[in-house]
Order: structure tokens, then sequence, then C-alpha cells
């Protein structure tokens, strides 16, 4: 009997494409842009590049939600402790949640200001300050609580990479997906000798 030992390749190349997407996504917003005055001609640039990543973010999300439910995957990985079982399955869904609602807090905010119309066809300016819009502090909430999950899904990953070295990471890795389980030993009376 065969069983799967990694994840659907798709996957595991939109996990990593999308883990490069939202690190580098945030890391912009929070560390660049939000240090950048509106007043900044190049800050059209920078909300450009943003939006962009922001749509492509939300489109392969939708995918990689697509593909994992109709692909077949490994069992569920146990960290031997069933509060970090628990923890471990309620950060991986609340992961889809603050990546859902951080791109649609951040399309909402785009559309109450315009910036569809002043980012690409250069109708109009930015306003004075996106905090004037009560969406933008759900935008930055959502992304406050991505971070906190990203940290705990890499803690996770550092523990059962270098504590219980169970090679947890393999699975999320490309290689042969399905693997030969032995079968099962049946006890059998061994067979007369014919005289």
């Amino acid at each position: 009997m065969n069983i799967v030992s990694r994840y659907h390749p798709l996957l595991v190349l939109l996990h990593w494409l999308l883990a490069f997407l939202i690190i580098g996504a945030l890391f912009f917003g929070a560390a660049i842009m939000a240090h950048t005055s509106n007043a900044n001609p190049a800050k059209i640039e920078m909300l450009q590049k943003h939006m962009g990543a922001g749509f492509a973010i939300l489109a392969l999300v939708l995918v990689r939600l697509l593909v994992r439910s109709r692909t077949s995957h490994p069992a569920i990985a146990s960290a031997g402790n069933p509060w970090l079982d628990r923890l471990a399955w309620v950060s991986h869904r609340l992961l889809y949640v603050a990546v859902l609602g951080q791109a649609g807090s951040g399309a909402i905010m785009a559309l109450q200001t315009r910036l569809p119309q002043i980012v690409y066809e250069h109708q109009g300016t930015l306003p004075a300050d996106f905090w004037a819009f009560p969406i933008r502090y759900a935008h930055y909430g959502f992304s406050r609580l991505l971070m906190a999950l990203i940290a705990l899904h890499l803690a996770g990953a550092f523990y059962h990479t270098f504590v219980l070295r169970d090679r947890l990471l393999q699975r999320m890795g490309f290689g042969r997906r399905h693997i030969q389980q032995p079968s099962p030993v049946v006890n059998r009376k061994p067979r007369e000798v014919q005289q």
C-alpha cells in the first residue's frame, strides 16, 4: 500500500512562492512604505509594486486553497504534545484568514482612496494620510497578526527540525510523493509436511 509522504508539487511551489511574496510585501509595507510620505512622488511607484504583490498573493492563495482541497497530502504531523498540535492546527488556519484579511482590507482601502485611478491611470493625487480611512487600521492589524503567525510558523519549523528532528520539512519539498508501506505480516500456521 502506498502512503503520501509529501505535498503535491504545485502546493510546494505555491508555499515557497507565497512565503517569499508575503514576507517581502510585509517588509516593504512596514519598513519602507509606512515611512514614506504620501507627498513623496516615489510613493506612487511603491504603491504600484505593493498593490501588484497584494493581488498576486490573493490570487495564489485562492489557487493554493483549491489545489489543497483536490490533492492528497501527508497525515497530520504531531509535535508530541496535544497543546502544540492544537496550536499548529489553529495557527495554520489563521494564516489563511490573515492573508485573505490583509489582501481584502488592502483592496477595500485601494477602492476607497481611488488608488487604481491614481496609481495606474495617473488621475488625481494620493490622500494626505491613509490613516484617515478606518480600513487602514484593519490592514495594519492583519499585517501584525500575519507577522506573529509567520514567526510562530518558523518557530514550529525550527522545533521540528532541531528538537524533534523528525524531518517534517521534507513534506514541503520536491521529491517522490508516495512511499511503499510494508504489508502487515500475517501469522500463518506452517504447512504440515506431507509424508
